[in-house]
């Protein structure tokens, strides 16, 4: 599998696994996680995407009981996880309402949280999860470029940051940011004309993609009469017929036919569903075929 080359110089796989689903599956014992892991390192998958509030913040501790399991795996991945986003949620009694917190000491603490939750002692990408409207932004800066000179992450990133909520944060660190994490899908394009891109490619940046297949509505829609999923079905088809391959791998084919390096995050607990990841490789993409795809998913030809 190809490398997506970070601002410094460090690099991931050209697919993540998401482990937001890790708390749902059927089976959730040591043995079924590193089936799942190795399924993503046979074909490639070496990037994790975690968040500390994933499965109602057990996902971290589940991923990292296979780490435990299999110390091995520490220097065969790249570990990427976020924070600021509280809950409510038992685990933290005190929160009587959803926010963001982007205070240093909640930084800290989370960062340091989520090292033994996982069972690594360095992550290579820490992502703020959401824009905060309160973030003192001299303050978050400074804790963040101590991260990295502590060496406890190797990188910093953002997390759903629209170009200025980008351009505030760098303005206050001397460390690059490495990545913007976006929605962006055949059923969310937006961020191509929003500015979002633009500015990734602006500041040779690349961009990972959560929900690339639109929170599964690109298939569960399909059959809805004036969606945009019942417009792409057709030609999603098509296309996966002659590549060989299913709409799935069409549809990340996509995403990743673009210049800025665009990092689709996977997310499954089915072993045959991981293992067809790779298959977004084999599809053939030209600048037509990707007008085609944009224009439908839009309900309009270009201007």
């Amino acid at each position: 599998m190809n490398r997506i080359t970070l601002p410094n110089s460090r690099t991931l796989s050209h697919m993540a696994y998401g482990v937001w689903r890790l708390s749902d599956a059927e089976d959730t014992s040591v043995t079924a996680t590193l089936g799942r892991i190795d399924a993503c390192l046979a074909q490639g998958i070496t990037t994790f995407d975690h968040a500390d509030i994933y499965g109602d913040y057990r996902c971290e501790a589940l991923f990292g009981e296979a780490i435990k399991a299999r110390p091995s795996l520490r220097d065969a991945i790249e570990v990427v996880t976020k924070t600021d986003i509280m809950l409510l949620s038992a685990q933290w009694p005190n929160t009587r309402v959803k926010h963001y917190d982007t205070s240093p000491a909640h930084v800290l603490a989370s960062v340091d949280r989520s090292l033994q939750r996982i069972g690594v002692d360095v992550l290579d990408l820490l992502l703020i999860h959401r824009p905060d409207p309160l973030c003192d932004a001299d303050e978050l800066g400074a804790c963040l470029d101590g991260l990295v000179d502590c060496g406890k992450v190797r990188g910093i990133g953002v997390s759903n940051y629209m170009p200025w909520d980008v351009d505030l944060l760098q303005s206050r660190m001397k460390h690059r940011l490495q990545t913007n994490q976006i929605e962006l899908s055949l059923l969310s394009t937006a961020p191509f004309t929003n500015g979002q891109i633009a500015h990734a490619q602006q500041h040779k940046m690349p961009v990972m993609a959560w929900s690339p297949l639109g929170g599964g509505r690109l298939h569960s829609q399909a059959r809805q009469a004036g969606t945009a999923a019942a417009r792409l079905s057709p030609i999603l088809a098509r296309l996966a017929q002659a590549s060989g391959t299913d709409t799935t791998a069409v549809a990340i084919a996509w995403l990743m036919h673009h210049s800025v390096g665009v990092l689709p995050v996977m997310g499954s607990n089915q072993i045959p569903r991981i293992e067809a990841f790779n298959q977004a490789f084999t599809v053939p993409m030209d600048r037509q075929t990707w007008y085609e795809l944009y224009e439908l998913a839009n309900g309009h030809e270009v201007p």
